[in-house]
């Protein structure tokens, strides 16, 4: 039987928007545990060189592609492009997810067309462009992102569409999970909790007080690694997860 770190030698992950914040320290991750890294970042926003930087030590041909998520095309083209450099996706990490906080009376259309679009949305056309090559290779690991109590539609103040946009990502995942089981693709959900400060490794995080049952922020280190349990190729059975990264806090606020 082949080593675990035989079977993913090479394998090709895509982590969107990971020029800073969570995707960043997921990307390093990935690329320390010998995956081949394609990152996002959105054009205009921050720049992909610190992450490259970062990850470019543990994976030399590591590529930054640009993709703006709130456009319909953004998902299919960041696919092709990292196809393009780095051959099939094996591994899909969607990890941008903008927020909007505040309370529905306050709220716009543009609000609604941004929180879905970009949340629930690019996830769907990312799954799109993805599966049916991992069908073919009979082989995926897809993690897509919630918040904080979205897999039990737990309500919050200031949070109607986002919180509306994470459920249903959650709702999707899981559908994904029972159908693509067959073909070898996991489809996992990661619930990020209290991450206060996305650059604070744990041993930082841990001096910064919370009002959770740990009593401490989390950090970029505890989220990758759910993602790296969830995309493990040893792990394929561990699917349709809701991974809580919150300290054990149940609730979308403290």
């Amino acid at each position: 039987m082949p080593r675990s770190d035989e079977l993913r030698s090479g394998r090709v992950a895509l982590v969107t928007g990971a020029a800073a914040g969570l995707g960043k320290g997921i990307a390093l991750r990935l690329a320390e545990r010998g995956d081949r890294v394609v990152f996002t970042y959105r054009p205009g926003g921050t720049p992909p060189g610190a992450t490259l930087a970062l990850v470019r030590p543990h994976d030399a041909g590591a590529v930054a592609v640009p993709a703006d998520f709130t456009l319909p095309e953004a998902g299919a083209d960041a696919v092709r492009a990292a196809e393009a450099a780095r051959g099939p996706i094996d591994v899909l990490v969607h990890a941008v997810g903008p927020i909007v906080v505040k309370r529905f009376a306050r709220c716009t259309p543009d609000d609604y067309r941004t929180m879905v679009e970009a949340n629930l949305g690019s996830a769907v056309r990312l799954a799109f462009a993805v599966l049916p090559g991992m069908r073919e290779r009979r082989f995926g690991r897809l993690v897509f992102f919630g918040m904080n109590g979205s897999a039990v539609t737990h309500p919050a103040r200031g949070m109607a569409l986002y919180g509306a946009a994470k459920s249903g990502i959650v709702a999707f995942a899981r559908s994904l999970a029972l159908e693509e089981a067959a073909s070898g693709i996991s489809v996992n959900v990661v619930e990020p909790g209290d991450i206060r400060d996305k650059d604070a490794g744990r041993a930082a995080a841990r001096a910064i007080a919370a009002n959770n049952p740990a009593g401490h922020a989390g950090s970029w280190e505890d989220v990758a690694a759910a993602v790296l349990f969830a995309t493990d190729d040893e792990n394929g059975f561990l699917n349709g997860m809701v991974l809580g990264v919150h300290g054990g806090l149940a609730e979308a606020h403290e």
